[in-house]
């Protein structure tokens, strides 16, 4: 398992390599909201969090995703659904982003960084 930091934008096309190495048509990713960076790669959310945790990054900051690099460009192309953002203490029930701020800022931070 390799897990990518995207600091600076990266290549759909990377990402697409990333995902062939693992699960084919999908690849998990976690959002840092606050310091706008993503973890790419991991096995599972959890894995990526943990590694974003060990780089300074605060657990209320952190939501999981999945991309879909043959949906770039189409609202398909983001899926919120993890088991890290079951965040009761935050007001989150569910494995998806419920609250609409939360979500849109996950979206500019995943345009930022993810490119043609």
């Amino acid at each position: 398992m390799e897990i990518r930091l995207a600091t600076k934008p990266i290549a759909i096309k990377d990402i697409k390599e990333l995902a062939q190495k693992q699960f084919g048509n999908i690849i998990k990713a976690t959002v840092d909201v606050e310091k706008r960076i993503l973890a790419l790669g991991g096995e599972l959310h959890a894995d990526e969090e943990q590694f974003l945790l060990e780089k300074n990054s605060a657990q209320k900051d952190l939501w999981g995703i999945n991309l879909y690099p043959a949906k770039f460009g189409t609202p398909e192309f983001i899926e919120f659904d993890s088991m890290i953002n079951l965040r009761p203490s935050q007001n989150n029930m569910s494995r998806g982003v419920e609250d609409v701020a939360v979500k849109e800022e996950i979206k500019k931070v995943v345009s930022e960084l993810v490119t043609e």
